[in-house]
């Protein structure tokens, strides 16, 4: 589709304001989309520190395991 000029390509034969609008709110959501998720995500990286900082310290080893050596009895 070719334009005579920018006023035309801006009007589009009577389209101009619905396509422009559609782009525009596409842009707006798209827009709002990206900060919502990023705001999310700093809220719950923030809520992950919270919690690992709020929890002891514990020792490296595995819950409820622990491995002695056991030496064999010669009998």
């Amino acid at each position: 589709m070719a334009f005579d000029s920018f006023g035309a390509f801006i009007v589009m034969e009577g389209h101009g304001p619905y396509v422009w609008t559609c782009y525009f709110v596409f842009f707006l959501l798209m827009g709002v989309l990206a900060w919502w998720s990023l705001r999310q995500r700093r809220a719950v990286i923030a809520r992950h520190h919270r919690q690992i900082g709020s929890t002891p310290i514990r020792n490296n080893s595995p819950a409820g395991a622990s491995f002695t050596r056991i030496e064999p009895s010669h009998d």
